[in-house]
């Protein structure tokens, strides 16, 4: 007991001597960078990056998108799951067909958001174009 309290006032001790040290060493050192200093730093926006991997997001966008688009003989369309769904409610499986139903509506508000991605990636690939970011298609 006797030692556990000596090892703690020993480290509140060393806490507190190199607080004080600590405090006057930053009051001696150099000043810290400005924000104008900081500003030189990168601070874009990403255009460039994104300019070099319209191409490969364009892909996976057309992937997804055909893949949701598919026939039933599609994994992962929505022709599939509504097949999936039909049949579950013809079992009488009615907790599953509402499982799938909910993973069914979810897919299908997939469809939009994707076909919206694909217009904004085409007007980011223009704008990449006009302004000789890289040679995206």
């Amino acid at each position: 007991m006797r030692t556990r309290s000596i090892a703690l006032s020993s480290v509140a001790a060393a806490t507190a001597l190199l607080g004080v040290a600590g405090t006057a060493a930053a009051d001696s050192s150099t000043p810290a960078p400005s924000a104008s200093a900081s500003a030189k730093t990168r601070t874009g926006d990403g255009a460039q990056a994104l300019c070099k991997r319209a191409p490969k997001i364009d892909k996976r966008l057309h992937r997804a998108l055909h893949r949701l688009q598919g026939k039933a003989g599609v994994r992962g369309s929505v022709a599939r799951l509504e097949k999936r769904v039909e049949k579950a409610k013809a079992a009488g499986h009615t907790e599953i067909a509402t499982f799938l139903n909910h993973k069914l509506a979810h897919r299908k508000s997939l469809i939009p958001t994707l076909q919206q991605r694909q217009k904004d990636l085409a007007k980011v690939a223009t704008w990449c174009r006009s302004h000789q970011n890289t040679t995206s298609s």
